[in-house]
């Protein structure tokens, strides 16, 4: 490749590169606490909620990129996340948190096609919200959300002992004394606003890709919580360099092609790990 052709592809290629790799550790990091805490698909329901309210706003006549449409899809998530704060009490009465998490799940996702056959064009639309368009990002959508996902991540290390013993042992947590529910609340809060801010510009599945893949790649890799956030930080870097140049190299969709790649970086490890267990 000619240094004419480099620089095309820098061009092209520099600002998608900069949110797969500035954006995703906190991603990660909430990712750990998901799968330690058994409720796998919180995230995709807490995006798919956050793709209601973005439903919301367009069928009230706002536009995708107006700043009230952002508004509307955050209130309407927060109140996604007050509903999974509270259903953990849901488990005293043998109704287990993730069968609240898939009705959320089920229920937003028919809402969503319910609002948008109102829309026109609707089913682009719904296509855009699904896969999102990092590959037209620009700096100033990297710029906002590395300083937001910034200061979320600075009020998740200062909490990171409260917030990791809720996922390890809420009953401890409780008997220590803590307001479990009040910091649940809390906790499910700034992940919505972590995944509203992701979701709009990459995506459900993406967004999705991000927390999960990563998160338990690391828990089959580490046992501390420091080791998982690098092993988790680095295969998402890894899987975004792929996902990236096979998207250019190949002309695929790129949101779809760092997903696919997460999961092949799911399938090596997987093997590694069976590999490792025989030997």
């Amino acid at each position: 490749m000619n240094p004419v052709d480099l620089g095309v592809v820098w061009e092209v290629m520099k600002w998608p590169l900069a949110a797969c790799l500035i954006l995703p550790p906190l991603l990660v990091y909430l990712g750990l606490h998901v799968v330690q805490r058994e409720v796998i698909f919180v995230d995709l329901a807490l995006a798919q909620v956050a793709t209601f309210g973005t439903c919301v706003a367009l069928i009230m006549g706002y536009h995708f990129d107006d700043r009230m449409t952002f508004w509307i899809s955050l209130g309407v998530t927060f109140l996604g996340a007050a509903l999974f704060s509270w259903s953990r009490s849901s488990r005293q009465h043998n109704v287990p948190q993730e069968a609240i998490i898939g009705i959320t799940f089920v229920v937003a996702a028919a809402g969503v096609i319910l609002l948008l056959s109102r829309v026109s064009g609707g089913k682009e639309e719904l296509e855009h919200l699904l896969t999102g368009d990092i590959l037209n990002v620009s700096a100033e959508d990297v710029g906002q959300r590395a300083i937001l996902f910034l200061g979320l991540g600075g009020f998740y290390a200062a909490f990171h002992r409260r917030f990791a013993l809720i996922s390890k042992d809420p009953d401890a947590a409780v008997a220590s004394g803590m307001r479990v529910r009040t910091w649940d609340f809390l906790f499910y809060a700034a992940f919505a606003l972590i995944v509203v801010s992701f979701v709009r510009v990459a995506g459900v599945l993406l967004t999705f890709a991000y927390l999960i893949v990563p998160a338990v790649c690391a828990v089959m890799l580490a046992r501390s919580w420091k080791w998982r956030l690098i092993v988790g930080g680095s295969i998402a870097t890894s899987a975004s360099l792929v996902g990236l140049w096979g998207s250019y190299r190949l002309d695929l969709p790129t949101g779809a092609a760092v997903v696919c790649a997460c999961g092949l970086a799911l399938a090596v490890v997987n093997l590694y790990v069976a590999v490792l267990k025989r030997s």
